[in-house]
């Protein structure tokens, strides 16, 4: 007996794009970092695909690490000392981001360097990118930077309710360059729950009703 399964429409879908501006400075060599919290409330359904902008200006990108933490506790790395590798001590000098990551782009962003990139009159890297997604001690050996990250994406948020308190958090690891965070902000798209228990319920009522009647 096959199960009915609705699947969602487009009109089902639901849009909503939040932006929070701290413009604070990100402490300089310092762990503690600096935390900026959203509240995202009124969505219906679950998450279905999540992206993060983020407007950081100024310090040494190859210094920063941040993360996004959902309402739900669940974590996903964002950058993590961008360019640092075997081959290079340092990570990648560009002064600041302008960007949109998504875990759906091709190129993971800590790479950036190594293929076609763009920046703006700030210096600021631009574009949407795949986040960094490495789940490691920013201060670990620059050998450690060199494996491809796996698992740790923006696609784990899926199928969980948006609505809470969602977190940005961002250190800089090394002094020489103040970063100021300037703005970052979410864009959530959420799709109702499959209500599948109800239509299991309609299907076996159904299928009594049928069986009477061959009963008669």
């Amino acid at each position: 007996m096959s199960r009915l399964v609705k699947l969602a429409s487009r009109a089902d879908l639901t849009n909503l794009s939040v932006t929070n501006t701290p413009n604070a400075a990100v402490p300089e060599a310092n762990l503690a970092g600096l935390a900026s919290t959203l509240n995202v409330s009124g969505m219906s359904g679950v998450t279905a695909s999540l992206t993060v902008m983020l407007n950081i200006t100024r310090g040494f990108n190859g210094d920063l690490y941040a993360y996004l933490l959902s309402p739900q506790g669940s974590l996903v790395v964002l950058f993590n000392r961008v360019g640092i590798s075997s081959s290079n001590s340092f990570g990648h000098g560009n002064t600041g981001f302008n960007v949109t990551l998504d875990s759906a782009a091709g190129n993971n962003i800590h790479t950036y360097q190594s293929g076609s990139y763009s920046l703006n009159g700030g210096g600021q890297l631009t574009g949407t990118w795949a986040p960094n997604s490495r789940t490691i001690d920013p201060l670990a050996a620059p050998s450690a930077f060199d494996t491809a990250p796996t698992g740790n994406t923006m696609a784990n948020l899926d199928g969980a309710s948006p609505n809470g308190d969602w977190t940005l958090f961002i250190a800089d690891l090394s002094g020489g360059g103040q970063s100021t965070l300037v703005s970052w902000g979410l864009t959530i798209v959420t799709v109702p729950e499959p209500q599948t228990n109800t239509l299991l319920g309609g299907s076996l009522a159904a299928f009594w009703m049928i069986a009477r009647k061959r009963r008669k």
